[in-house]
């Protein structure tokens, strides 16, 4: 019922074009629709809506914060975690619930691109207490330990289920598994799949045909470079070369060069100006040149009168 009403009053806002007044009930539509886990509605409402620049800075960082977990859901990590920084970083200070939100969020989504979170975002003021499940979980990810990771979601469970993250959760033990492999694949320049298995803690009923297909995969994806013998059941890894020999140094140097223009570009927008700030100006000087022209016509004529006397 309240979403036909807010869907109403959407419409007459659009007809009266009130930006504004759009802008708030959209955010109101999709809060609605992410409540029932209305994916799907809500990224069809989200594109159909008409697009114009943000007239409230809360506003608009509702709407980001609500974009990035529609694109979490939707798999598209890279643009969620844009999302969902930018309204923490530009949510004002007093609000603390909401950007530990976004914080949570992050978190999760920067785990799944197989990003490690710095220490000092799990530290920030007021955020330690709400944060530290996920602190955990992303020390859980980041040494690849499968056991710890199951321990770490189901203490933290009630937790993640308030947040709604946790069938986000359920995502990262690939990467938990995928982590603690190329740590395998560095530490060791050759070791049997079945060790392999046991060091990952695979409990599968076949440990070693799920640690060949987990390798076979990660090798596939360039997650690790290294052969499998398949007759001997080895996992052989390559020699590690100069990193700074490959592209990794320009693709990191790239996307920190992306980061700053955009929020460089992000700064410029958010200046904001008085309406028809332009037109006024030009106003009072039109105003001002005539009332000077009157002024000297008006001492002219004076000057003339005092001539004829």
């Amino acid at each position: 019922l309240i979403g036909s009403n807010l869907l109403a009053l959407h419409q007459i806002a659009t007809l009266r074009h009130d930006e504004l007044g759009q802008e708030t009930l959209l955010n109101l539509l999709l809060r609605n629709y992410l409540h029932y886990n209305l994916y799907d509605q809500a990224e069809k409402l989200r594109s159909k809506a008409p697009r114009f620049e943000a007239h409230s800075n809360q506003q608009f960082c509702r709407y980001l914060f609500y974009l990035g977990k529609i694109r979490t859901i939707q798999l598209e990590y890279t643009d969620a975690k844009e999302s969902l920084l930018q309204a923490a970083r530009k949510a004002p200070i007093a609000a603390l619930g909401f950007r530990i939100q976004c914080t949570k969020w992050a978190v999760i989504v920067r785990l799944l691109l197989g990003e490690i979170p710095e220490r000092t975002v799990f530290m920030q003021k007021g955020m330690e207490t709400a944060l530290r499940p996920y602190f955990e979980l992303t020390n859980a990810v980041r040494i690849g330990d499968l056991e710890l990771f199951k321990s770490v979601a189901e203490k933290f469970s009630a937790t993640f289920s308030v947040d709604r993250t946790h069938n986000l959760i359920v995502r990262l033990r690939h990467n938990v598994i995928r982590t603690g492999l190329r740590n395998i694949s560095i530490s060791y320049s050759r070791i049997s799949l079945a060790d392999v298995a046991k060091k990952l803690r695979l409990d599968s009923p076949n440990p070693v045909a799920d640690a060949e297909s987990i390798v076979s995969k990660a090798i596939r994806d360039g997650a690790i470079d290294a052969t499998i013998d398949h007759a001997k059941g080895w996992m052989v890894s390559k020699e590690t070369g100069d990193i700074y020999s490959t592209n990794e140094p320009q693709m990191a140097f790239n996307s920190r060069i992306a980061f700053c223009l955009n929020m460089h570009n992000e700064a410029v927008r958010a200046l904001r100006f008085p309406p028809n700030s332009h037109k006024e100006k030009e106003i009072a000087e039109k105003r001002r040149e005539r009332q000077q022209q009157e002024q000297e016509l008006a001492k002219h004529i004076a000057e003339e009168d005092d001539d004829e006397f």
